[in-house]
């Protein structure tokens, strides 16, 4: 076990952190005890209300201890896993939204909060703190628009004459000629780095990503990363600007604020839609299709004049069959989207849940449903249907969906950390005022602004007369 006085890296902290709360459950101080399960990769928390946890705790702690002061001083725990488990009976699978990692990218976290006893922590309380400073930083710009170039090569220079950091950009933004004959970006191209979409893996390689643009561009960013997704802060230069909530004007102030360390995070979980093809599973082969969604995962009838005819299962019990123009399966933030365009109410994106809304069912009792977040819901063309069914994720990578293929979604554990410009609450419903003028009525007179209703109001018009 390191002295006092000696270096510890972050890795040993946490399994110190994981110590001390065993001997908190031990000592009464906590009221459940918990199951941490320490990577490299950071922390895995979960709670267990098991009677036989807290008879069988005190007889393993002082076993648990030893184990984590042998790692410690072998120093096994780089890529190793070292699981702290109470000696409890299996539970069943938890309905609720499986615990998403706490490591964005290489450099963003969680900020450790030592009274957390669930990994999800109370929304108000995730706020962003950076281990190390962020050293890479990608930009995404909004294609096709020449009014985001300016604020594009201005946040470029700045980031790095100012900030002294690595910046990533698509190779495609290299070949824009309207980019490319402005002077000012002369002078910093041959610093950029560049990436390809289909060829470069971006994962453990961004620490911090910046999007100018709307929506779409969000979208965009999420697609890039299939796996943990570093803190990305989202200028509104676009269309609708619902999930960008900074203002590019004082751009300097807020990044600098945002690299100090002091931001407030919403988690946004996507979805994990794996498409098996009827011959991949005939053969367990690989399916080809494994997408994460941040909006939805849209199933409908494509170019066929029939009725689409989906089957929807949930755990593996088959819920309904839908019969219309389609299905979306949208996440809490997907709720403001496509979703709501159907019919759907809006969840706020910290809520775990699935939410399953029909597309033009042909029905008049088939209502919009929200699922607990940790099922898993599997789609399938029904085998009566008259035509076969198309995907599409995010409204990209559109494909058929044959008899005998199914697409399988479920949460993932790798959410958009998106930073918020004021908090999670306020940034979801000034959006809500903003971009979709949700309630918005003419006010109501009060009684102190009408006429006195005891008087005839025709009673000046007689006496003119």
């Amino acid at each position: 076990m390191p002295s006092l006085h000696s270096p510890i890296n972050i890795k040993q902290f946490e399994i110190i952190e994981c110590v001390k709360n065993k001997i908190d459950t031990v000592l009464g101080r906590k009221q459940e005890p918990i199951n941490i399960v320490a990577t490299s990769k950071g922390l895995n928390m979960n709670s267990d209300t098991s009677p036989m946890a807290s008879n069988s705790s005190k007889n393993t702690v002082g076993d648990n201890i030893e184990n984590i002061s042998s790692a410690l001083s072998k120093q096994s725990i780089k890529d190793d896993t070292i699981l702290i488990r109470s000696p409890t009976r299996e539970r069943t699978r938890s309905l609720n939204a499986p615990s998403p990692i706490q490591q964005f990218g290489p450099c963003g976290r969680i900020m450790k909060n030592s009274a957390m006893v669930m990994t999800i922590q109370d929304p108000a309380s995730q706020r962003l703190t950076w281990y190390k400073p962020p050293l890479t930083v990608l930009v995404i710009k909004k294609v096709r628009d020449a009014m985001v170039i300016p604020p594009f090569i201005q946040l470029v220079k700045w980031f790095i004459h100012q900030k002294r950091m690595v910046v990533f950009v698509e190779s495609a933004v290299m070949d824009d000629p309207v980019l490319t004959r402005n002077p000012e970006f002369g002078h910093i191209q041959d610093k950029l780095m560049t990436f390809s979409e289909q060829k470069d893996d971006l994962t453990d390689k961004i620490d911090f990503c910046v999007c100018l643009g709307g929506d779409g561009t969000l979208l965009y960013a999420s697609s890039l990363f299939q796996q943990s997704v570093p803190p990305i802060m989202a200028f509104h230069l676009g269309s609708l600007g619902f999930l960008t909530p900074f203002k590019f004007e004082d751009f300097e102030a807020q990044v600098t604020h945002v690299l100090e360390g002091h931001a407030a995070l919403t988690l946004r979980s996507r979805l994990r839609c794996i498409l098996i093809k009827q011959e991949e599973e005939e053969s367990s082969a690989k399916p080809s299709t494994n997408q994460l969604v941040l909006n939805e995962v849209v199933i409908d009838r494509g170019p066929s004049p029939y009725l689409s005819n989906i089957d929807l299962y949930l755990d593996g019990k088959l819920i309904t069959s839908v019969q219309g123009d389609g299905l979306i399966v949208s996440t809490p933030t997907g709720s403001t989207a496509y979703a709501v365009a159907a019919g759907a109410s809006m969840i706020h994106p910290s809520v775990p849940a699935v939410m399953v809304t029909p597309i033009c069912p042909h029905s008049l009792s088939f209502r919009p449903i929200v699922v607990p977040a940790g099922v898993e819901l599997k789609i399938s063309v029904s085998p009566d249907s008259r035509n076969t069914a198309w995907v599409s994720f995010d409204g990209r990578k559109r494909q058929e969906l044959c008899h005998g293929d199914s697409l399988r979604v479920t949460t993932s554990i790798y959410p958009i950390p998106s930073i918020c410009a004021q908090d999670q609450i306020t940034d979801w419903f000034d959006s809500l005022a903003e971009c979709l003028h949700w309630n918005v009525r003419k006010k109501q007179r009060t009684l102190d602004e009408l006429s006195d209703l005891s008087s005839d109001p025709y009673e000046e018009t007689k006496n003119e007369t």
